[in-house]
């Protein structure tokens, strides 16, 4: 992989605060052209260097959302399965933040659901799959 140079990290840098950044005005900014920057941030992708292109949700704007915090444990005898619940947690859409941590827990999930309801039938979805609880009696 090529080493980063400083234009690198100045399109690094708007596209953390703007990943919609039009190309033309990241390269206007930093002097260089729009393929130019297209062809950086295309290499930058590919090198996993930018591993994701998200939005970031205002849940205060949405309606009747919920937000949990989870701790998730893992039966003992799965623990080698860490890697397979990580996927499982950050591909499930409700889940905004998923941190694997020590201690008694495995993993702390941020969910941001829309009811009660919604948290249930994700728990459902999410934790039988692997016989993973959400609560410290496991």
């Amino acid at each position: 992989m090529n080493e980063l140079d400083q234009f690198d990290f100045q399109i690094l840098k708007i596209l953390q605060k703007n990943n919609l950044t039009p190309q033309r005005d990241i390269g206007d900014h930093i002097g260089l052209s729009a393929a130019a920057v297209q062809r950086r941030i295309k290499r930058m992708r590919e090198t996993g260097i930018i591993k994701a292109d998200i939005s970031v949700i205002d849940t205060e704007k949405l309606k009747h959302s919920v937000t949990l915090i989870v701790e998730v444990f893992l039966e003992r005898d799965k623990i080698d399965l860490i890697d397979q619940a990580q996927t499982l947690f950050t591909s499930a859409p409700e889940v905004q933040q998923c941190y694997y941590v020590t201690g008694e827990s495995d993993f702390v999930l941020v969910v941001v659901v829309p009811s009660m309801k919604d948290y249930e039938k994700l728990t459902r979805r999410i934790f039988t799959t692997m016989r993973i609880s959400n609560t410290s009696e496991h």
